[in-house]
């Protein structure tokens, strides 16, 4: 995707520069920004801080405060802004319309996301499938049925494009037609683990790849547990798919739990160690998955009914991606019996289309068939 005029005009903002800046300055963490921005307002302020005042916050010694003194004169902004047009990435700052809104209620959002591909506006209604790296057969037929059935309900899919069951409900997502959000541990130009390049390349077409790091960080054991937030905190919801005692999709359970998110749990075989946290999930709490519907009805509550700007109230997450023929013929339908000949007499289409349409509105399950000429609205 090609980035724009306006865009480019965005990467020379100053503005955007010291939001850059931050971001590289090696030990300021998005939790230290949070209380640097909360003592002086914006990142230019902070840049323009003397090292006694900055030592003033919580968690700011005197290495990191000369740090963010000098990072005007030592970080090198422009190879980085260059690098950015090079490689199509959009650098995206919590200022920005575009910056995921869920992402900004979280406690430490990032300071800055680079993004390959299109963050949308349908994106906020979003859930997130993450589980083992080392996972069985079982395991990836559940993330698959689960992220297929969720993208065709219209669902964008939120996971770590990491072995195992996150590749599985991203592959399962883009058969499906349907979008899904990859955040990587690393820069986007160091993808990890370098074989899923190809299927990184198709969700820059069917979504977006971000990281918070700068394109060329090398991952590293400690950013997978800090990217995992980002994943919790894109989506209402995560589904933890086959998770060990010590899985790291646990933590990602957790940040969800801490960002008052649902949490959801794919129980496996009662002696399998593979789904042995999952089972601890829903012990404690977490909702019990069988079905695509689980997550659904839960989902329902948590999308905003103003989504819709022709006011029409919202019963379902995936009312918020059709097309206006699905609208019309959906708006048509009781939630009592409803023939498809008044169907077919209050949308004054012709009965092929709104056949054609039900099959649709029936795969994003949203109507059902009561009968051969008979259909209500779930």
């Amino acid at each position: 995707m090609d980035i724009s005029h306006e865009s480019q005009l965005e990467l020379a903002d100053e503005g955007l520069h010291d939001w850059l800046r931050l971001s590289l300055v090696a030990g300021v963490g998005p939790r230290i920004l949070q209380a640097l921005l909360a003592r002086f307002a914006s990142p230019t302020a902070i840049l323009d801080a003397a090292p006694s005042e900055l030592q003033e916050v919580p968690g700011v010694g005197n290495k990191i405060s000369r740090a963010i003194a000098a990072a005007r004169q030592q970080l090198d902004i422009q190879s980085e802004l260059a690098l950015c047009r090079q490689h199509e990435i959009q650098i995206l700052t919590p200022r920005e319309a575009t910056y995921p809104r869920l992402l900004k209620e979280i406690a430490d959002p990032p300071v800055t996301l680079f993004v390959q591909g299109e963050l949308q506006p349908a994106d906020a209604v979003a859930i997130a499938i993450v589980g083992s790296r080392h996972a069985t057969r079982y395991g990836l037929a559940q993330a698959k049925r689960l992220a297929a059935g969720l993208a065709r309900a219209g669902v964008t899919i939120i996971s770590g494009l990491a072995r195992g069951i996150d590749v599985a409900a991203q592959q399962a997502t883009l058969q499906a037609g349907g979008r899904t959000l990859a955040v990587l541990g690393g820069g986007l130009l160091n993808l990890y683990p370098p074989e899923h390049q190809e299927i990184a390349e198709d969700i820059r077409y069917q979504g977006a790849v971000l990281s918070e790091m700068p394109p060329r960080f090398m991952p590293t054991s400690n950013s997978f547990p800090q990217r995992n937030r980002i994943i919790s905190g894109l989506a209402l919801g995560t589904v933890i798919v086959e998770a060990a005692e010590r899985s790291g999709a646990l933590i990602t359970a957790r940040h969800a739990m801490e960002q008052g998110r649902e949490v959801f749990a794919v129980p496996g075989p009662i002696d399998s160690r593979a789904s042995r946290g999952c089972h601890a999930l829903i012990r404690d709490g977490a909702k019990l998955v069988q079905s695509v519907d689980d997550i659904l009805e839960e989902l329902g509550p948590l999308v905003e009914p103003s989504a819709h700007d022709d006011g029409a109230i919202i019963r379902h997450p995936a009312e918020l991606k059709l097309n206006e023929t699905e609208k019309t013929v959906l708006q048509a339908i009781d939630s009592d019996a409803t023939s498809i000949d008044a169907v077919v007499q209050a949308t004054r289409l012709p009965v092929q289309r709104v056949l054609s349409t039900l099959s649709v509105l029936e795969m994003k399950r949203l109507v059902v068939r009561i009968s051969g000429n008979q259909v209500a609205r779930r």
